[in-house]
C-alpha cells in the first residue's frame, strides 16, 4: 500500500522547519507487510485486558483536592489509561459521573469494563483530543456543561510496560510507538520515520521534540546504521544510539532521583511525541477543555516533560499558541520582550488555584518512581 505522509500527520513540525515541512510533503512510503507498523500488532484483546494492568495514579490526592468534585456532578477524563484516576473518582465521590476518553482501543476495552461495574457511571468514548468535541456533541452534551476537567499527559504505563507496543527502550520490541495505531493503520511508526526521512529531519524532529543536545550525531549514527539494515526494534535503536557516545557516558545522564538514564531516552521521547503528534494534540485538548468547562469548572493538567508544561503554562496565561512555531516552547529561545509581556498577563478564561507549578512530594517519588518528573497545573474556569 502507498500513501502521501503529509503535513496533516504532523502540523506543528510544518511549523518548525521548513526542510522538513517540504520533505513530508514529498515523502511516500511503500509499506509492506514485513514492514514493523503492518506486521507488529498487538496483543489479543482478551489477553491484554486479563493482564490486569495496574495504574498508579501521579499525584492522586493533589489531583482530587484542586478538582474538589462534588456528588452529581459530570467529570471527564480526558486520558483514561489504565483507568486509576476514574476510580479514585468513583470511589470518592457518590453518583458522580465519568466521561472517559483515550485514543488507545485497549484502554477503551478497560474503560468499557469499568462501565459494566458502574453501571451508568461511565461513558467511554474512544478518540483523539481534536476529536472530542465532536464526541461530545453526538452524546449531545453542550459545551459549558462539565464540572471538572482532569489530562494526564505524554504516554501511559500501560502502554511503556507492553514490549510489544515499542515505547520503551529498556523493552526489546518492534519500534512503532503509535498509541492508536489500531485505528490508524496507515499512520506512520517510529520505524518508518528512522529508515525513510533523511539526516537533517531527523535532527531537527530530535531537537524539537526530544531537546536532544547531541541530534545532529544521533541523525547521522542512525543514518549510517540503516545503511546495513532497517532498524526495526527498540533496543536496535537503543544501541544504534549509544554507539555514537563514548562507552563511560551511555548512562551518564541523570533523573531527578540521581538514577542513572540512558543516552537514548531523549531520543525515543522525541520519537514518540512526533509520531503521536502530541503537543498538536495537546493543544487540541487545552482547547477542548476549556470550551466543554462550566464557568466555575475546574481543570487538572499533569505532564512529564518541559515541552508539555510549557504549553500548558502558557495556554492558562492566555497566550494565543494558534500561531506560535514549536521552538516557541524551547527554554534556550524565550522569544522576544513583547512575546514576554504578553505571556505574563492574566487569561480571560483562567484563574490559576495555585500561582506555583505543583509538584510530586519526595515520599510520592519513591514509591512511583515514573512520577518523578510530573508537574501539576491547576485552574478555574471563569
Amino acid at each position: 500500500m502507498t500513501f502521501h505522509l503529509s503535513v496533516r500527520f504532523n502540523p506543528m513540525l510544518r511549523k518548525t522547519n521548513l526542510a522538513v515541512w517540504r520533505l513530508w510533503r514529498s515523502w511516500k512510503l511503500n509499506l509492506h507487510s514485513s514492514t514493523v507498523c503492518a506486521s507488529s500488532g498487538s496483543l489479543d484483546k482478551s489477553e491484554e485486558l486479563s493482564e490486569k494492568p495496574s495504574h498508579t495514579p501521579v499525584m492522586l490526592k493533589e489531583m482530587l483536592h484542586y478538582l474538589d468534585i462534588q456528588p452529581g456532578q459530570v467529570v471527564l477524563d480526558m486520558t483514561f489509561g489504565g483507568g486509576g484516576h476514574t476510580k479514585a473518582i468513583l470511589n470518592m465521590v457518590p453518583d458522580v459521573t465519568v466521561l472517559a476518553l483515550d485514543r488507545d482501543p485497549t484502554a477503551i476495552s478497560l474503560a468499557q469494563q469499568l462501565a459494566k461495574e458502574h453501571s451508568g457511571r461511565v461513558k467511554p468514548l474512544l478518540g483523539r483530543f481534536s476529536e472530542l468535541e465532536a464526541l461530545l456533541s453526538n452524546m449531545s452534551i453542550k459545551p459549558g456543561s462539565i464540572d471538572a476537567v482532569l489530562l494526564d499527559a505524554g504516554c501511559s504505563s500501560m502502554q511503556m510496560d507492553r514490549a510489544e507496543r515499542g515505547f520503551a527502550l529498556s523493552k526489546d520490541g518492534p519500534l512503532d510507538m503509535r498509541m492508536d495505531g489500531e485505528r490508524y493503520p496507515d499512520m506512520p511508526c517510529a520505524a518508518d520515520v528512522v529508515n525513510t526521512l533523511d539526516q537533517q529531519a531527523l535532527a531537527s524532529i530530535l531537537t524539537a521534540y526530544g531537546e536532544e543536545r547531541n541530534a545532529r550525531k544521533i541523525a547521522s549514527a542512525i543514518v549510517e546504521a540503516r545503511r546495513l539494515n532497517p532498524i526495526t526494534r527498540t533496543q536496535q535503536l537503543a544501541s544504534v544510539v549509544a554507539g555514537s557516545f563514548p562507552a563511560g557516558v551511555i548512562y551518564a545522564r541523570k533523573d531527578r532521583l540521581h538514577r542513572s538514564s540512558h543516552v537514548a531516552t531523549k531520543t525515543f521521547q522525541a520519537l514518540r511525541i512526533f509520531v503521536n503528534d502530541e503537543l498538536n494534540e495537546l493543544h487540541e485538548g487545552l482547547r477542548a477543555a476549556q470550551a466543554t468547562l462550566r464557568p466555575g469548572g475546574r481543570l487538572c493538567v499533569l505532564t512529564f516533560h518541559s515541552l508539555e508544561d510549557r504549553l500548558v503554562k502558557r495556554f492558562l496565561q492566555g497566550d494565543d499558541l494558534s500561531n506560535l512555531d514549536q521552538y516557541y516552547f524551547s527554554s534556550r529561545k524565550q522569544g522576544t520582550g513583547k512575546e514576554k509581556l504578553v505571556g505574563k498577563r492574566e487569561s480571560v478564561y483562567w484563574l490559576p488555584l495555585r500561582k506555583k507549578v505543583i509538584m510530586p512530594e519526595k515520599e510520592d517519588v519513591k514509591e512511583n518512581p515514573r512520577g518523578r518528573s510530573a508537574k501539576l497545573r491547576a485552574a478555574l474556569r471563569r
